[in-house]
């Protein structure tokens, strides 16, 4: 049984096991510096589909195939499925993996949703609940800017602190026995709001939410960020990464050596015009499943804190005037399976 430290954070008996792991991305992701991570891009946005929402689907049917096909699995082999998107009713999802016959829960954490698919895998792992758990993700520039923003032949200017939404799907799967790289422990997030309203401007959103469950993790687990190769946060960019540190440094918490931010990872922000980085659920999928977890499998890095981050709007209540509430989930990954704490 997973053991509970403080008020949110789970350290898991029998560590479960990411067995194995795929991602796809579309040209921006191809044409930045990430690109040989990727186990599959796309030249085309459409990716041979009518609409991009058809080739966001695609996407996450795709990554799906190829993470099992890495261990020759078939779709009847997974027990069950956590997966959701950007869209509207998680449509990205649904569409996506109905042929696959997979028993299916529908979950939503915007931007934060391939660690809380990655945690709920874990814990039903841990707790015997399954053998085989999947957990898939993305998101499509062109489907979140005319849902959540503008229409895409509008030519909106956007901000300095806009992010670029990473067309780009993860998968992975988690199970009770495996070779690692083992999921140790994990942090369910609280939803926090300190008022940012621009919808322009997610890093600054979202970073509070990671501030403070990464300060829930050190605190529950009395771990430090010395004990981590990396403190990896999801997609908070440019302007959010700064705002995290700043914000735990306050606490007596230092990131700064050892902080990886996948919106940062993904994209060049010097060569490529994404403004303040990358965002999306695909950007913490894609850098987790196809960049973190390999280097973790092949004892490369030993252990990384995941923390994803998700800001939890819809253009509707935005342009009603809400503030952007926010959530981050955390989760401890390691080579190591016997490390105590």
């Amino acid at each position: 049984m997973s053991e509970k430290r403080g008020n949110a954070t789970y350290v898991l008996e029998n560590p479960p096991s990411i067995i194995t792991s795929a991602c796809v991305g579309g040209k921006t992701e191809q044409q930045g510096p990430m690109h040989d991570y990727f186990d599959k891009t796309f030249q085309d946005d459409y990716c041979g589909m009518e609409t991009y929402e058809q080739a966001e689907s695609y996407m996450q049917k795709i990554a799906i195939e190829m993470a099992l096909d890495k261990l020759r699995l078939k779709s009847e082999d997974i027990d069950f499925m956590f997966g959701g998107d950007l869209l509207n009713q998680c449509t990205g999802t649904t569409f996506g993996v109905r042929d696959l016959n997979i028993p299916f829960f529908g979950i939503y954490g915007a931007c934060s949703t391939m660690a809380e698919g990655l945690q709920l895998s874990s814990l039903m792992a841990d707790n015997n609940v399954g053998s085989k758990i999947l957990a898939v993700t993305s998101s499509h520039f062109c489907t979140a800017e005319r849902q959540y923003r503008f229409p895409l032949d509008y030519g909106g200017q956007r901000t300095p602190t806009s992010q670029w939404t990473a067309t780009a799907s993860g998968a992975l799967v988690v199970s009770p026995v495996g070779n690692g790289p083992y999921v140790r422990a994990v942090t369910i997030g609280r939803i926090v709001d300190m008022g940012v309203s621009d919808a322009n401007n997610m890093g600054a959103a979202m970073a509070p939410a990671a501030a403070e469950t990464i300060s829930d993790f050190f605190k529950d687990t009395s771990l430090s960020p010395d004990s981590f190769d990396y403190v990896v946060t999801g997609d908070l960019g440019l302007v959010g990464s700064r705002i995290v540190c700043d914000l735990l440094c306050r606490e007596g918490i230092d990131i700064r050596e050892n902080h990886k931010d996948c919106g940062m990872m993904i994209y060049d922000l010097e060569e490529q015009d994404v403004h303040a980085g990358g965002s999306g659920c695909g950007c913490a999928a894609s850098m987790l499943c196809g960049y973190f977890v390999p280097k973790l499998r092949a004892s490369q890095i030993k252990n990384i804190l995941f923390v994803a981050t998700g800001a939890l709007m819809s253009p509707t209540v935005n342009q009603q005037g809400e503030s952007i509430p926010s959530i981050a989930h955390a989760v401890w990954i390691s080579s190591e399976k016997e490390t105590k704490i």
